[in-house]
């Protein structure tokens, strides 16, 4: 019967990442020198399967990884029977959200959203909300309740804008003039309460992870002030709009990178993407000798 090596790091600090160990003739070899930078680089930028440690009994914490949608350090996932769900749901939260930026930028004249539609009931509504259930299944809450929640977000705004189907703005407008707008300002007004909620909790994360909340969260204000703080003409305000939908693109094209720092590593990339934890962060403590890989201080 074929057999297979099993690779297990016992450390992602570069002392620990020199040796690689088969499973089953118990032999050990010395990296190569490529092999001994890559893993280097990993541990120093915290992120990446040689970055990720792994213990005999699982129970060592790993530090914040946008990758992984954990803004905090994270127990590794134990006998994982599926994926990693969080690139999957940020890239289909970034092509959405690309689109709509665009729009919203009034992008070769472009200004009513109903092309966004099909994307936002399909690939960010659907298969955004699916990634969410998945997040469930490995038990991160902080990333099951982001990509659920803007899952539902752009079904919701699927629902409202869908041309001719359940005529939600047309029956808004035939009210009032501004009833609309009034109401689909308030809206994304609650989306950037909300956004703002789970930007604290990326405070201690990594710059990548804390600049996309921050981004959307600059995006949802800006759009929901457009709407609600109209122009002369009574339609919304289309520099505040335009600079929502500058935040918008900031934040598609910083989700796909978080999305591709989860994806690539060795086995696929020649090159890694760095994602820089904050000074105050549990990975930058760690290194500086102050709290332990628990999270504890060490006296």
């Amino acid at each position: 019967m074929a057999t297979h090596p099993n690779t297990d790091f016992t450390g992602n600090a570069p002392d620990n990442l020199s040796k690689e160990t088969n499973g089953n003739d118990g032999m050990n070899r010395q990296m190569t020198h490529e092999e001994h930078q890559t893993a280097k680089a990993a541990a120093r930028f915290g992120y990446g399967p040689l970055a990720h440690v792994n213990t005999a009994n699982g129970e060592q914490r790993l530090p914040a990884f946008g990758g992984e949608f954990q803004p905090g350090l994270y127990k590794q996932v134990k006998d994982r029977g599926i994926a990693n769900p969080a690139p999957l749901g940020l890239c289909a939260f970034a092509l959405t959200t690309f689109v709509l930026g665009l729009i919203n930028m009034g992008t070769r004249g472009l200004s009513a959203p109903n092309l966004v539609v099909g994307l936002a009931f399909g690939y960010g509504g659907l298969v955004q909300l699916l990634a969410g259930m998945w997040e469930m299944a490995v038990g991160n809450t902080f990333g099951a309740t982001a990509l659920s929640s803007y899952g539902g977000f752009w079904l919701s705004f699927a629902v409202i804008l869908t041309p001719g189907g359940f005529d939600i703005q047309a029956q808004l407008m035939a009210a009032s003039d501004t009833a609309f707008y009034d109401e689909f300002g308030l809206y994304l007004m609650g989306w950037f309460i909300f956004t703002t909620l789970l930007l604290f909790c990326t405070l201690r994360s990594t710059v990548a992870f804390f600049s996309l909340f921050f981004s959307l969260d600059m995006a949802f204000l800006l759009l929901g002030i457009g709407y609600l703080h109209r122009d002369a003409m009574g339609a919304p305000n289309p520099p505040v709009i335009k600079a929502g939908g500058f935040f918008a693109l900031l934040a598609a094209f910083l989700a796909w990178y978080n999305a591709l720092a989860g994806i690539a590593d060795d086995s696929n990339s020649f090159f890694i993407v760095p994602v820089a934890h904050f000074p105050w962060s549990v990975k930058a403590m760690q290194e500086k000798g102050k709290i332990d890989a628990e999270g504890n201080k060490i006296a």
